[in-house]
């Protein structure tokens, strides 16, 4: 399946001016390519139906004292409301239960990672039972770090049984896809996010889908500044939609949220969250500041666009 290249994608609910670019942001570019094929019929935008979630990755970052200090800055911030957005927060395993015992209720703590099997000689690994047991409800899985960097290379396969894994324990999972900029200029946006979905799609049930959420992350934009334009991010989440509506079923592509991860921040959240198939954020570096707050503040802009 060939990505759109060239032309902007039909999209339900907004007329997205073409590869429009955030103030003060690198944009990647956009090669050229063949005609856009006819836009499928099979359409949608939230409508509120999706309910807004964005996530805080904090990676290998933050002490325990960091942690305690940035969790009372985030508790200053009225309570969620619950029926329109929810968070959660990923620390670094060492820190999940300090997370939970410090951090606002209404936030809810994910795991960056899991084992793909049970308790045994595992040595460095941790299980899902210890995820939940110390509090947490979600996991990562997928992000683009584990997928790439040479040290680590997780397959598509490996993720979808260590996402199967996660499910089977009660664990809702944020799945991570994302092309390289090689893999973009070349062209091959979609084959990528195609491939590392179906990998999923052959692993779990279809009544599985209601406790994962699809991240899509191109991973060059991933903590280096440049931002995809709304029209790039809304072209992909639409194609992914159409993905799951075809291999799996329709119910599962207009239910799954999918969150858009790249270098999201206070500047361009609000812009981003107004896209009819974006449903939230994966947020990296700009989650390990109390100007997190601006960010799921901007669920707000999500509801007014669906007025």
């Amino acid at each position: 399946m060939a990505f759109i290249t060239s032309g902007a994608a039909a999209v339900s609910g907004a007329s997205l001016t073409a590869r429009r670019a955030f103030t003060g942001a690198a944009v990647c570019p956009v090669p050229a390519g063949p005609a856009a094929p006819t836009a499928a019929t099979w359409s949608m935008s939230a409508g509120g139906l999706r309910t807004f979630l964005v996530g805080g990755n904090w990676k290998c970052n933050l002490s325990k004292d960091a942690i305690t200090s940035l969790c009372k800055e985030l508790a200053a911030a009225p309570d969620l409301e619950t029926d329109k957005v929810e968070v959660v927060l990923a620390p670094p395993t060492p820190y999940l239960d300090h997370t939970r015992s410090v951090l606002r209720q209404d936030f809810e703590v994910a795991a960056q990672n899991i084992w793909v099997g049970g308790p045994g000689a595992f040595t460095g690994e941790t299980v899902a039972e210890m995820i939940k047991d110390v509090g947490c409800t979600w996991v990562i899985l997928g992000h683009s770090e584990r997928r790439n960097l040479p040290q680590i290379r997780e397959t598509d396969d490996f993720i979808a049984q260590k996402t199967k894994t996660a499910l089977s324990h009660g664990l809702k999972v944020m799945f991570c896809i994302g092309e390289t900029l090689q893999e973009r200029e070349e062209g091959r946006t979609l084959d990528v996010c195609v491939r590392q979905l179906h990998a999923l799609v052959e692993t779990i049930e279809a009544g599985d889908w209601k406790d994962v959420v699809i991240a899509y992350e191109p991973v060059w934009a991933i903590g280096t500044g440049k931002v995809a334009t709304p029209d790039q991010v809304e072209e992909v989440h639409e194609k992914i939609r159409h993905y799951l509506a075809k291999d799996v079923n329709e119910k599962v592509a207009q239910e799954t949220r999918i969150l858009y991860g790249g270098s999201v921040s206070p500047g361009n959240c609000n812009e981003l969250a107004q896209l009819p198939d974006v449903d939230g954020f994966l947020v990296g570096g700009a989650s390990l500041k109390a100007s997190f707050l601006e960010v799921i503040e901007s669920f707000k802009s999500d509801l007014a666009a669906t007025v």
